[in-house]
This record gives structure tokens, C-alpha cells and sequence, in this order.
């Protein structure tokens, strides 16, 4: 409603309406006033001040300073009231779709429209709708290959019980309410009104109240004669909101604290953006391989490329994915420089592994055992489901040391989720172009009552590890896991969806218990 008093006028409104009688529904509140007091003529013509939540939240703020002056007693009453939609205020104004169908229509003894004529008529929606609807209502009949009317006037129920919704927020008839809502004309929502009764002090003027005691007041002696507001000593001020962190940085910082206790160092992964050349080829990934497709990897538009990789390194690696060497006969294919140079968002943290690894390599003093983490986020081009996002955080491992074996790399894995309380593992042969062997990592995931994927690991292939530089006896382990599905098997939560995006409400996050492995 526009043009809604002030809130000095709408007590006085409501003070005046309760001295003839109790307010049993604020809605129903008629705005008017004696022509005697102050106000009355800027309300114009009687009118009731209605159901919306912008005219009943100016009178919640009205009754909130009547009470506090203990003039008047207020009850809210929370209600469901149905309200129509952009489509239903359409109908309401024009016309139901059969009867706009029905209107365009000439009568039984003219010349009939065929269906391409209605559509062009009234639209291609609304003759999809009403035509049917019409034809059911045996408001039309069907002469030879068109429509005619099959009855001189109708009854527009439909408009007739959406203007009564729209006038009232309810309807007698709940089935036809039902239908409605499933046609998507009219939808269920909350409302509120008040009821007011006089209170202990109550009068139909507004006696102004004193809140400081003023050199002014003091000077003049009013103080003696004002009424001054009440001090509220007990009451307390508004509660502050502590912080909260997210169930995964909970679930991330316990995953940081296993991987310290076991002597690890933290990766830098403040680089989102990689060259193919960090995130594929230094890995051993052929540059034909399906992951580098549009539809698994985001490439960047620009910048287009960079030559941000060492120049002799770059030579030993198209070395061996074209002609093969330490072992192996490569790829036999001819290497793009024009491809290693392309940027993405990375797809995985592996490339940071890679990096690092180089780093370690040839490091002053030579090679020396090391063992790495890092967890940040990633970015992948799939279909968002249960279980996966197009952008999810990667926990990611690597040790290098002389002479280390599957087994060792079994070993840790049962020894590392162990300490997050996951003793239920099971582990299946892979494929990755990188390690060989290569093993993923399921668990139970109690919620969806199935084994789920939680890692992939392996051990680095000589083919990505001795270019860098590292002795041919050098092995490393190397796993990655997302930190959403052990967030979601530890709290309970089935679909990924309601753990990160943007639709995940904020108190989920608030009443999330900390977590302990």
C-alpha cells in the first residue's frame, strides 16, 4: 500500500479504534481519525491499512511505542495466506488462458479459427492451455478444422476465485486452493496481524515523554510537571554473533594437524592459475588425453598462455613424452609447445607436487627424503550431483624417499585415515597417466549406504619424476583425496549440495560441532 501515514498519526489511528472497540485483526484496521484531532486530514478517505507485510510491520512499530508506554496491550498472530504470482496477477487482470481462448473464438454460426489462428491470437502458452482447458469446459466446439464458441457468455471462475485470493490471501474451497498452487497461480506464504486491547495507561492522546533530564528542563522547572521515559535497567543488549568456521575448514585444519604429527611440511598453493605444462605435461599427462578436454578442464582466455616453466626442463620432458626415455618408449607423438604453454584453473594440486618435486631435485646438496602436503581448492568442468562440484578442495600428499614400495604406500594409507577414525577401507587397481602402480580408495559412507571414493593414489612413474632430476632409485608416493566427502561422511550429510554453495544456509554453519579425528 502507498502513501502510509506516519507512525506518530498510526497510534493515533489505532488508539481511537480501540477506544470503540478491542482490534481483533490489525489488517481490518480502518484508517481514519476524528475530524477534530491533528492528522485527520492527511489520512484522506477512509481506507483499511490491509495484509501486507510492509503495512502491518508500520503498525508492529507503532504498537511497539505504544506498549512500551503501557497504553495499549498487543498480540501478534503468525497466519498462512496465499498470494498470486506473476502469472496469476496476470490472470486476474486479463482473463483465464480458456477464456482469452474463448474470446478470440466467433460464435457457433461464424467462421471457425484453426489452431495456428488461435496461437497467433493469444500466444502460443496461452492457446497451449486454454485450449484444452476450453474444450473441457465446453465453452468450444470443434467445427470442421477449426474452433468456434459453443456457448454465447461464460463464467470465469478461475479469475473470479484469484481476484478473491488477491483480495483476501484465502479461499473457502481448499481443493480448488490446491489446483491453483500446482498450476503455479498462487503460493503459500506466511503473514501476520495483531490484535490490541487498551492497557494500564491507556488515552486516546499521546502525552510527549521526557528520555534526558536537560540544562533546558532544569532552568525552566518543567522537569517537575514532564513525564519522563522509564529506565529499563534490566535490560540487556543485543547478543553478539561469534564467528564460525565452515564444517570443512573444521574437517581441514584436523587433516592439517594429522599431516604435522607425522612430520610433514604444507605446500604453497597460492596459484590457481597453472600452465598445461605444470598441471599435465611435467606429470606425464600425453597432451591427447581426455582430461585436458573442454569438458573436464577450464582454460583461461586471458591471458591465453605463459612461459613461466624452466627451458632445459621443458626440453627433457618433450623429450620423453615423444621419443620415450629411462625405460620407456613414451608417447610417440609430437609435443606442442603451443599446448604445454596454455593456462587453466588447475585441475588438480599434483600440480604443485610437481614443482615442488623439481624444487627438491635440484636443490643445493642434491636430492634429500622429503614428505609434502597441501589441501586448497581446484576446479574441474563436470556435472554438478550428490557427490561432485565443479569446484571442491583436494588433499594432497607426496613422499620421496630411496627404495619405497607399494606396500609402504598401503601402509601409510591405512595408518593416515586411521587417525581420522576411517578404518573401513577398501583399495582397487586405477589408472592415472602419472603413477604406475595406482590404487583408489573407497569408504562406506553410512548416508548413502554405499562404498564412495575418498582418494586416488600411486606411486610417481620414472618418466615424470628422473627428467626432473631425481635419482633413478627415488621413488614417491603420491595421494590426493577431496576434503568434502570425509567432511560428509564425518556430518552425516548426503548430498554436497547442502555442505558448499551458495544456497547453504549460514546458520548450518553456526550449529556445525567441531570435529575430532
Amino acid at each position: 500500500m502507498s502513501g502510509l501515514p506516519s507512525s506518530d498519526t498510526l497510534q493515533l489511528v489505532i488508539l481511537h479504534a480501540v477506544d470503540a472497540a478491542p482490534i481483533t485483526d490489525s489488517r481490518t484496521l480502518s484508517l481514519q481519525l476524528p475530524a477534530n484531532v491533528e492528522g485527520a486530514q492527511s489520512l484522506g478517505a477512509p481506507r483499511v491499512i490491509g495484509s501486507g507485510a510492509d503495512e502491518q510491520n508500520a503498525v508492529k512499530g507503532a504498537l511497539d511505542s505504544l506498549v512500551a508506554r503501557e497504553m495499549v496491550t498487543s498480540e501478534q498472530v503468525t497466519v498462512d495466506v496465499h498470494g498470486l504470482t506473476a502469472e496469476g496477477n496476470a490472470i486476474a487482470q486479463n482473463g483465464s488462458h480458456e477464456y482469452l481462448v474463448w474470446s478470440a473464438l466467433p460464435p457457433l454460426d461464424g467462421t471457425p479459427l484453426t489452431a495456428q489462428e488461435i496461437q497467433a491470437k493469444v500466444g502460443k502458452d496461452v492457446a497451449k492451455v486454454g485450449q484444452g482447458n476450453a474444450m473441457k469446459n465446453k465453452w468450444v466446439t470443434k467445427k470442421g478444422d477449426g474452433f468456434v464458441k459453443a456457448v454465447d457468455t461464460v463464467v470465469d471462475s478461475t479469475k473470479e476465485a484469484l481476484l478473491a485470493i488477491q483480495s483476501t490471501g484465502a479461499h473457502a474451497d481448499e481443493k480448488l486452493l490446491g489446483d491453483l498452487r500446482k498450476r503455479k497461480l498462487v503460493e503459500k506464504k506466511k503473514s501476520f496481524y495483531f490484535k490490541v486491547a487498551k492497557g494500564a495507561k491507556f488515552s486516546t492522546t499521546i502525552e510527549k515523554v521526557e528520555t534526558d533530564l536537560t540544562v533546558e528542563l532544569l532552568n525552566s522547572g518543567a522537569w517537575e510537571k514532564a513525564s519522563f521515559k522509564k529506565y529499563n535497567f534490566d535490560a540487556e543488549g543485543a547478543p553478539t554473533n561469534g564467528g564460525a568456521l565452515h564444517p570443512l575448514m573444521k574437517v581441514r585444519e584436523e587433516f592439517r594437524n594429522i599431516f604435522f604429527e607425522m612430520g610433514f611440511t604444507e605446500m604453497p598453493t597460492n596459484r590457481f592459475v597453472e600452465s598445461s605444462f605444470w598441471n599435465f605435461d611435467s606429470l606425464f599427462v600425453p597432451q591427447q588425453h581426455p582430461a585436458r578436454e573442454m569438458q573436464d578442464t577450464f582454460y583461461l582466455k586471458d591471458p591465453v598462455t605463459s612461459t613461466g616453466f624452466p627451458q632445459d626442463y621443458y626440453e627433457r620432458v618433450k623429450t620423453v613424452h615423444q621419443t620415450g626415455g629411462f625405460g620407456s618408449t613414451g608417447y610417440i607423438y609430437p609435443f606442442s609447445k603451443e599446448e604445454t604453454s596454455r593456462l587453466v584453473l588447475r585441475t588438480h594440486t599434483t600440480s604443485v607436487s610437481s614443482a615442488m618435486l623439481y624444487e627438491i631435485a635440484n636443490q643445493p646438496g642434491g636430492f634429500k627424503p622429503a614428505k609434502m602436503f597441501s589441501i586448497d581448492r581446484v576446479f574441474r568442468n563436470e556435472s554438478v550431483d550428490a557427490t561432485h562440484l565443479a569446484e571442491f578442495h583436494q588433499v594432497e600428499g607426496v613422499v620421496a624417499d630411496r627404495n619405497l614400495t607399494l606396500a609402504d604406500l598401503i601402509g601409510f594409507m591405512e595408518v593416515f585415515f586411521a587417525k581420522m577414525g576411517v578404518t573401513n577401507l577398501r583399495f582397487k587397481p586405477a589408472y592415472n597417466p602419472y603413477t604406475e602402480p595406482s590404487l583408489e580408495i573407497f569408504s562406506y559412507h553410512e548416508g548413502l549406504k554405499k562404498w564412495v571414493e575418498i582418494g586416488n593414489s600411486g606411486m610417481f612413474r620414472p618418466e615424470m619424476l628422473e627428467p626432473m632430476g631425481l635419482p633413478a632409485d627415488v621413488r614417491v608416493h603420491g595421494w590426493g583425496l577431496s576434503l568434502e566427502r570425509p567432511t560428509m561422511i564425518r556430518y552425516g550429510i548426503s548430498n554436497i549440495r547442502d555442505l558448499l554453495g551458495h544456497k547453504v544456509p549460514i546458520d548450518m554453519t553456526e550449529r556445525s560441532a567441531a570435529v575430532r579425528f
